[in-house]
C-alpha cells in the first residue's frame, strides 16, 4: 500500500468538464496530490476559482497545475484571450524589469482563480521560424536573449508565491514537428545544444525555478528515446550536469510524441524511470486509466524494471512542492491591461513605411480577412481576433469582397504556401495591409505583432486608430 501511495502521488491527471468529477475527488481524499486543469474545464475565472475550491475541499494541499503562459497560451482567460503580452513580445522589448512585471501578474492572476503551479515560462530558442508549436511562446531566437528574460520570468511568478515550470527540458525550439501530434527530433550536436539549448535551462535553475517540464522530442546526439523517457536526458543532463534539484515534470503523457507506441501506463513506467517526477497525464485519463497506470508502476517495480526508490523519491519531491503552495488570492487580484502595457507592445511591433502609409489612408474603413488555420493544440480555442464582423477563410481561399481596403489577419502567415497564395490574389484587387499575429520574418507582413493575445490585439487596433 505505501508502494501504491507513493505511485498515485506522483500522477497528476485532468478531467473532462467543469466540475470536479467524483472519481477525481475519490483519487485526491485516497493520496492524490495533484491535478492539471485545461481549456475544456474553464468558462470564466469565477468557474474556475470554484472549481480549484472544490479540488481544495477535497486536499487542502493539492497542487492544482495549469498551463499560463501569459500570452497566446492561456486557461485563466481561456475564454477571452490573455490581457498580457507574451514571451515573443516580451523579448522583442528586451526589458527585465517589464518582464518580472507581467509574470508577477501572470502569478496574482493564477492565485487568484486558485491554482498553485503554471508551466511557464517557455525557455526553448526558437530556432526554427517554422516551429509550429513554439513560435512566439518562447522569447526569442537568441540563446542569451531567451535565458535572460526565462530567469526573470521565473523570479517574477515566483516573487508572488506561483511555482514556476520551465518548458520544455532540453529544448524543443529547433524542430518541424508539434510534439502532440508527432515526435520531433533535434539534429544539434552535443557542444551547440549545450552552447544554445541548455542556456536558457542553466539561466532558470540559477533563478530558482520550482519544476521543469520535460519535452517528447528525439535528441539522437544524447538518446536513441524520446526526453521524457530518457536518464542521460532528465537523471545524468539535467540533475547530473545542470545540478537541477527541483521537480521534474513531464508534458503531458497522452501526446503522441510520449505514448503512441506504447500506450500511457508504460509511458508513465519510463518517464519515471527515466527521473520524473510529476507526470502529467492529460483529461482522457480516467480514474479507470489511473489504475492501470498504477498496476503497470507495480509491475515494473516487481520486475526489477523501476527501482522501487525511484517511485518513493518522486512522491517526497511532488508531496514536498503540494506542502509549498499558498493560499489564493482574492479574485479582486485579477487586472486587465494598462494603457503602458499597450504603449510598450505597440512598440514592439515590426511596422513597414508602406503600413504607415496604408493606416493614414485608410483609418477605419477596411473590411477583415482572417486567414484560420487549425488552432494550436497547446494555445486551443482561444479567441485572438480583435476585430469584429471579419471574413474568415481557410489559408489559400479567397473571399470574394467589395471594393475597397481590406486588411488581412492571419497567424504565422509564412508557414507553408497557402497564406501567400491568398494574399497575392487579394493585393491584386485591393489595397492590402497584412497583420501577422504570429511569429515572422518579414516576407509576407507590412505589420508584425509577435502575438495575438488579447492584449497585443487591443494594442494593434490602438495603433490603426492613431
Amino acid at each position: 500500500m505505501s508502494l501504491l501511495a507513493d505511485a498515485r502521488a506522483t500522477l497528476m491527471p485532468g478531467f473532462v468538464g467543469t466540475e470536479l468529477p467524483a472519481w477525481m475527488a475519490g483519487l485526491l481524499a485516497e493520496g492524490l496530490v495533484s491535478c492539471c486543469l485545461y481549456g475544456e474545464n474553464v468558462v470564466d475565472p469565477q468557474q474556475l476559482r470554484r472549481l480549484s475550491d472544490a479540488v481544495r475541499a477535497v486536499r487542502a494541499d493539492a497542487i492544482v497545475a495549469l498551463d499560463e503562459e501569459g500570452g497566446d497560451v492561456t486557461r485563466v482567460h481561456y475564454a477571452t484571450g490573455s490581457p498580457f503580452p507574451g514571451a515573443a513580445v516580451l523579448g522583442r522589448a528586451d526589458d527585465l524589469d517589464w518582464t518580472r512585471s507581467i509574470a508577477a501578474r501572470v502569478g496574482e492572476h493564477v492565485r487568484a482563480v486558485g491554482a498553485t503551479m503554471t508551466f511557464g515560462p517557455v525557455a526553448d530558442v526558437n530556432v526554427d521560424p517554422d516551429n509550429p508549436v513554439i513560435g512566439v511562446r518562447s522569447f526569442g531566437a537568441d540563446a542569451q536573449l531567451a535565458a535572460r528574460h526565462a530567469a526573470a520570468w521565473v523570479e517574477g511568478a515566483q516573487g508572488v508565491g506561483v511555482a514556476a515550470t520551465a518548458k520544455h527540458f532540453p529544448g524543443h525550439g529547433d524542430t518541424a514537428v508539434d510534439s502532440h501530434v508527432g515526435l520531433p527530433v533535434v539534429h544539434a550536436d552535443v557542444a551547440l545544444l549545450r552552447a544554445r539549448e541548455l542556456e536558457p535551462f542553466r539561466a532558470v535553475i540559477a533563478a530558482g525555478a520550482a519544476a521543469i517540464m520535460t519535452s517528447h522530442i528525439l535528441v539522437p546526439a544524447i538518446d536513441a528515446v524520446p526526453a521524457t523517457h530518457s536518464r542521460a536526458i532528465l537523471t545524468e543532463l539535467l540533475r547530473g550536469e545542470l545540478g537541477y534539484e527541483g521537480l521534474i515534470v513531464s508534458d503531458a503523457l497522452d501526446m503522441a510524441g510520449a505514448s503512441a507506441e506504447i500506450g500511457i501506463p508504460e509511458a508513465a513506467v519510463r518517464a519515471l524511470t527515466a527521473g520524473c517526477d510529476l507526470l502529467c497525464l492529460g483529461t482522457a485519463t480516467g480514474a479507470e486509466g489511473i489504475a492501470a497506470i498504477e498496476r503497470a508502476v507495480l509491475a515494473a517495480v516487481e520486475e526489477g524494471r523501476l527501482d522501487a526508490e525511484r517511485v518513493r523519491d518522486a512522491a517526497r519531491r511532488t508531496r514536498a512542492r503540494a506542502a509549498a503552495a499558498p493560499p489564493p488570492l482574492p479574485l479582486s487580484a485579477l487586472g486587465d491591461a494598462t494603457a503602458d502595457d499597450l504603449a510598450r507592445i505597440r512598440s514592439t511591433f515590426s511596422v513597414t513605411e508602406e503600413a504607415l502609409r496604408w493606416i493614414a489612408q485608410h483609418r477605419g474603413e477596411a473590411a477583415v480577412v482572417r486567414l484560420e488555420r487549425a488552432a494550436n493544440i497547446a494555445a486551443g480555442a482561444v479567441p485572438w481576433d480583435p476585430f469584429e464582423g471579419s471574413v474568415v477563410v481557410e489559408p489559400g481561399a479567397v473571399p470574394q469582397l467589395q471594393a475597397g481596403p481590406v486588411i488581412v489577419l492571419g497567424k504565422d502567415l509564412e508557414r507553408g504556401p497557402e497564406s501567400a497564395a491568398s494574399i497575392a490574389a487579394l493585393r491584386e484587387r485591393h489595397d492590402l495591409l497584412v497583420v501577422d499575429a504570429g511569429w515572422s520574418a518579414g516576407r509576407l507582413a507590412d505589420v508584425a505583432t509577435f502575438g495575438a493575445s488579447r492584449a497585443c490585439g487591443l494594442a494593434l487596433r490602438e495603433m490603426l486608430a492613431r
